[in-house]
């Protein structure tokens, strides 16, 4: 008997003014990403389910559109799409936001794109966290969302469970970074290549970027996911995610590997390399600093761990992939 490809479902919020034709742009480009995955005829890879939900004031968003027929379990990713018209206050109604935070609190990967970034910010999730938005509402978002870690100059910040970009276009981006997710590199640049749009994630070129599994439907174990991507898995410990799950730290530590597939100290190693390939990409920061800011005392380990993940030294990192290198002093 053939062995079943999993679903992941992965879901497109339609709100009063959204972008149809990111609506669509994106149902379009994750039915391309799973054709080319279905020429694999790999039964690891999943089969991409795509469904559309509506939001209307004052009722929850409801399923309108779904690739496929039959019963249907929680959403992989959650996808907001642009809106030309801007953000209007009366689209961030509480219950849209409960919504989006109980989709969140299920393990539901949350991405933005400009206005649907805004959105998220609306519902209190980007707090504390690194978000970018379009830069005519930058000034204002910085100001409306004092506890976000605003950059606007990055496209894109990937930070786990929560996703925003930046342009109205940028939709295509996010779309891809999905599919690299759940399907591999290799068919999200395919699949750019096919449509003929551009995919400039550095992932690609030099190993994926840390992707957490969050559909695991352990609650108690995601809440120390979400709270390790909030606080950038710096000066955490065993005892303390073990005391914020509220188990005893061998259930935890059995628990948390079976659900995320990772040893707790390996989970906080990729986090943090996370965190240090963006500050390699789009900073200046001396390596030495970078090393401290993301949770190592010693500089040393950090590069030891940087190459074991991503197969290269932190100078060579920011080398290929940096968007401003370091200059050189003058002899």
């Amino acid at each position: 008997m053939a062995q079943q490809r999993a679903v992941a479902e992965l879901g497109v919020l339609i709100y009063p003014g959204a972008q149809m034709a990111a609506v669509h742009g994106l149902t379009d480009l994750f039915a391309v990403a799973q054709r080319i995955a279905a020429e694999q005829a790999s039964t690891q890879l999943p089969r991409l389910r795509v469904s559309h939900w509506q939001t209307d004031n004052p009722a929850a968003p409801r399923r309108v559109f779904d690739s496929e027929t039959g019963p249907a379990g929680s959403l992989v990713a959650l996808l907001i799409p642009p809106s030309i018209a801007g953000f209007d206050e009366n689209l961030a109604t509480p219950t849209l936001m409960d919504w989006l935070r109980a989709q969140h609190a299920g393990g539901t990967v949350l991405g933005g794109v400009c206005v649907g970034s805004i959105l998220l910010a609306e519902s209190g999730l980007l707090d504390g966290r690194s978000a970018t938005t379009h830069w005519t509402s930058a000034k204002s978002f910085a100001v409306r969302y004092p506890k976000i870690k605003l950059n606007a100059d990055k496209p894109i910040i990937d930070d786990g469970d929560l996703i925003t970009t930046a342009g109205l276009m940028a939709w295509s981006e996010l779309g891809l970074r999905l599919v690299d997710r759940l399907l591999g590199p290799s068919i999200a640049t395919r699949t750019a290549q096919f449509l003929v749009i551009e995919h400039s994630d550095s992932a690609s070129q030099c190993g994926s970027n840390f992707a957490p599994i969050l559909s695991h439907g352990d609650g108690a174990i995601l809440k120390v996911q979400h709270w390790l991507q909030s606080v950038g898995a710096v000066e955490v410990s065993l005892g303390t995610m073990a005391e914020r799950a509220g188990l005893e730290e061998r259930t935890f530590l059995r628990r948390f590997r079976a659900a995320t597939g990772l040893k707790p100290t390996e989970y906080c190693q990729h986090l943090r390399v996370g965190k240090a390939r963006e500050m390699l990409e789009f900073t200046n920061g001396t390596i030495d600093h970078i090393a401290w800011t993301v949770g190592y005392q010693d500089p040393s380990a950090f590069r030891a761990t940087f190459r074991k993940i991503t197969g290269l030294a932190p100078s060579d990192y920011r080398a290929r992939f940096g968007v401003s290198p370091p200059s050189t002093p003058k002899a």
